[in-house]
């Protein structure tokens, strides 16, 4: 099973939901070179929307954020896996962090329909370094 481990550390920022909120966000980020490893939208109460932005570069993107007026909580320290798309692929990271004595509080992914799939794996701060350790990072 083919898979390569980064961290990948993300931010939240919890903003008024109008429609159009998140697209602006995104062409902000876009216009200033921001580039997304990857981001994602979840409702946290009427009418409010918390993102999670994932940036490629830290430090590019809080300057960038401070400049979009973006209130920030973060950085926070994930771990994306990328990888050939087979099955148990997932299992297997979270049976290594499982030996290590890691929970896993949150996670996403996605297969990409081409034989690859991303996913991202929130531990604990506490957790992060025998997480990292337990998967060879």
């Amino acid at each position: 099973m083919a898979y390569k481990i980064r961290q990948a550390d993300y931010f939240y920022a919890t903003v008024n939901d109008p429609p159009e909120e998140a697209g602006k966000l995104l062409s902000e980020l876009a216009e200033l070179g921001i580039n997304l490893l990857a981001f994602t939208a979840v409702p946290v109460g009427p009418m409010r929307t918390q993102f999670t932005i994932f940036p490629e570069d830290d430090a590019q993107f809080t300057n960038a954020a401070r400049l979009a007026g973006l209130d920030l909580d973060g950085p926070h320290p994930a771990l994306l896996v990328q990888g050939d798309d087979e099955l148990g692929a997932l299992a297997s990271v979270h049976g290594k962090l499982q030996l290590a004595g890691v929970n896993v509080y949150a996670a996403s992914g996605i297969a990409d329909g081409q034989g690859a799939f991303a996913y991202i794996v929130y531990v604990r701060h506490e957790d992060f370094d025998r997480a990292a350790s337990a998967l060879d990072l």
